[in-house]
């Protein structure tokens, strides 16, 4: 598997070029965009198939949007958050809210766009800190490492340049949609976005959803018809205004990060890592975007494909 995946990076490692690294965030500006790394996890908990740069660390950016969800979910129930935030896919790119301006829209499109996931965020229960710390907590249960933190720097320099999060937050309070502490929340939202992992990590939380969310507990839907729901959620949502594209091309439920990270939910228990800072115009990972569609069209993983896996992954 590791000669497969060092093949494919080799095959798309030139598609850097075609993007550059999210320079309205200073701190990611530092990001080197050379960088690349992947890791597929296995069903089972200690089986990782990495290469390239898979331990280099990067921070989750709108990946932790998926992992405030499900908090969010745990603390209030599903049905209350889609009182507040749609379930529909849009066109629009995930820092756009001049919809939301519109007198008859009351709740963002989704929770995967900015303006839903700082919203979700605000319906987890506590303090900024309270909440953030759910946030962590799950973090590290999900990808099974207890050391995951936070880049401090990077969440100073979110908070810093986050005037446009910071107008989305106040026009939903202003419409009576954000409710509370605006400058807590969003706190809440550039910290959790600052959080640190690598591509074993992104693979682990992703086999994690697959195997079906085990732990998680929320009120009036089973474990796996949860992850039955995130699936079908990054599905249509996950890849900003290039979801549906994606979903034809790709066919794995999936979700991008500014950081570079693309995260993937494979069948039957596995999982998908991969970064690489230099993004597209969508936000997505330029060569990330690659990998993973030539892993998918080899590997017959597009949900689509008729075709199935020939072969266990310990064949490659």
């Amino acid at each position: 598997m590791e000669i497969l995946l060092n093949e494919i990076i080799d095959r798309n490692r030139h598609l850097i070029e075609n993007g550059k690294v999210a320079n309205y965030i200073p701190a990611l500006a530092k990001a080197d965009y050379r960088k690349i790394g992947v890791t597929v996890a296995g069903r089972t908990g200690s089986l990782l198939y990495s290469a390239g740069d898979y331990n280099e660390k990067f921070t989750l950016q709108s990946i932790s949007k998926v992992i405030s969800f499900l908090v969010a979910a745990m603390d209030n129930g599903l049905d209350h958050i889609f009182e507040k935030v749609g379930l529909d896919s849009t066109d629009e790119p995930f820092n756009a809210f001049t919809k939301l301006d519109l007198p008859n829209i009351h709740k963002p499109a989704n929770p995967m766009i900015n303006s839903g996931a700082i919203l979700t965020t605000g319906m987890i229960k506590g303090d900024s800190q309270e909440r953030f710390q759910k946030i962590l907590e799950l973090t590290r249960r999900m990808a099974n490492n207890p050391y995951i933190g936070y880049d401090e720097e990077v969440y100073l320099s979110e908070k810093e340049t986050g005037s446009r999060n910071r107008s989305m937050a106040y026009l939903m309070n202003s419409k009576g949609i954000l409710d509370g502490d605006v400058e807590g929340v969003l706190d809440t939202y550039f910290k959790q976005c600052s959080i640190q992992v690598d591509t074993m990590d992104l693979a682990k939380i992703g086999r994690f959803i697959s195997s079906g969310c085990e732990g998680i507990d929320i009120k009036g839907i089973s474990r796996k018809d949860m992850s039955v729901m995130v699936k079908g959620l990054l599905f249509t949502c996950g890849m900003y205004n290039y979801s549906a594209r994606y979903a034809i091309e790709v066919g794995i439920p999936s979700k991008s990060g500014v950081g570079g990270g693309i995260m993937g939910i494979l069948p039957d228990g596995m999982g998908i890592g991969i970064f690489s800072p230099a993004l597209d115009e969508n936000g997505n990972s330029s060569a990330g975007i690659g990998i993973i569609k030539e892993l998918s069209r080899r590997l017959h993983l597009n949900i689509f494909d008729d075709r199935k896996l020939q072969a266990d992954l310990e064949a490659y």
